[in-house]
């Protein structure tokens, strides 16, 4: 399972987002955090992915 969090960020004039997904490694167990910066149509996308 991965949990997500999404920031807005404004540089600009262009709208960004931060998108943070927390991913857990297969072979030990342990989480980590994966994160980008994209254009917020981008977000579901970056959430679908493994």
């Amino acid at each position: 399972m991965a949990k997500k969090s999404v920031a807005s960020l404004q540089t600009g004039s262009k709208r960004l987002t931060k998108a943070v997904k927390m991913v857990k490694s297969e072979k030990t167990g342990a989480y980590t955090f994966v994160e980008q910066i994209m254009a917020p149509d981008q977000v579901n996308d970056f959430f679908k992915k493994k």
